[in-house]
């Protein structure tokens, strides 16, 4: 899956712990752009229909194997072949030493080599989860992430609602912050999305009245966090005297990000309201729900009432300011 994004060679390099055996030039200036990886066991032997150039190969047991298994004439044909179909980066798994004919092609072509220790099947699956983040679709929303018992809050609202103020709340109550004032989201599978800051304002908190604050430094360490899940989004609002609030939950109300549905409760600020135990109890209450138990169902039923006309219609709510 190719992406309109891409990660530099050199930062891969740095990130996986691997060793450059060969590069045509700095890895700074090589980009890597497709998330999915490939065994090239097929083009060695011949077959290069459907063969992608853009993702990462990897030359583990198998592939040494087979190359080894040949003369020394037509393993020089098999790589020929391979390389000049420019794959972007090839990667020799285990700590293998290359044959003699693999480097000088490689150079030849202008393909990078690299090298890791890890069994190929394992640096597969830690590349491919990686590329998975680095190369994942994104984008950049106002608000704050905070990690409240284990769970993602997004807390979103119009600017002055409280959103700093509560999650510096949160962090006083043992909590972590992840990002405040713009959400980086990126969509790392068909249902996941996580949740970072932009590098420069990591960490930072602005507090009006106070002025800015360093999170990490305040509350120690153990207060931030760098990534995170985002498992619901909680929308702050000025309370409105003439709109009606739910008060029993049993209507599941959800917004759209990336394309991907996470659930929505919209909380209601007037003085006197403890936000803070507000978002802890809406946190712990959505993993409850996760889990297949709904306390308004339970009540309902308890009540001899039926919550079967209460459904949800799937329309997604507009959440973003």
């Amino acid at each position: 899956m190719t992406s309109g994004y891409s990660v530099s060679l050199k930062k891969l390099i740095k990130d996986n712990g691997f060793e450059i055996l060969s590069t045509p030039k700095d890895p700074s200036q090589i980009y890597i752009t497709s998330r999915d990886v490939n065994r090239p066991g097929l083009i060695l032997a011949g077959y290069d229909d459907f063969f992608d150039p853009k993702r990462i190969q990897f030359l583990g047991l198998s592939e040494f194997g087979y190359l080894n298994s040949l003369t020394s004439e037509k393993r020089e044909q098999c790589l020929e072949h391979f390389m000049a179909k420019s794959p972007c980066c090839v990667i020799v798994t285990r700590g293998l030493e290359p044959m003699e004919e693999l480097i000088p092609t490689a150079i030849k072509y202008k393909i990078p080599v690299l090298r890791a220790n890890d069994s190929t099947s394992g640096c597969m699956s830690t590349l491919i989860a990686y590329l998975g983040v680095e190369l994942a679709e994104r984008i950049t929303r106002h608000g704050v992430l905070v990690e409240v018992y284990g769970e993602g809050i997004l807390i979103v609202g119009d600017s002055g609602v409280g959103k700093s103020e509560t999650a510096v709340e949160l962090i006083n109550r043992g909590h972590r912050l992840i990002a405040d004032d713009a959400v980086e989201i990126r969509r790392v599978s068909s249902k996941s999305l996580v949740g970072t800051a932009p590098d420069n304002i990591r960490h930072f908190i602005e507090l009006r009245g106070v002025g800015i604050i360093n999170a990490g430094k305040i509350f120690g360490v153990g207060a931030i966090k760098i990534t995170e899940k985002i498992d619901m989004v909680v929308k702050l609002e000025l309370w409105n005297d003439k709109k009606v609030y739910d008060r029993l939950g049993l209507e599941d109300e959800y917004t759209e990000i990336l394309g991907i549905r996470v659930p929505v409760t919209t909380v209601p600020v007037k003085p006197g309201r403890n936000l803070a135990i507000i978002i802890e109890t809406a946190a712990m209450n959505n993993r409850q729900k996760r889990m297949g138990y709904n306390a308004a169902k339970e009540l309902m039923q308890s009540l001899g009432m039926s919550d079967e006309d209460d459904t949800d219609d799937g329309a997604p709510l507009e959440v973003w300011h």
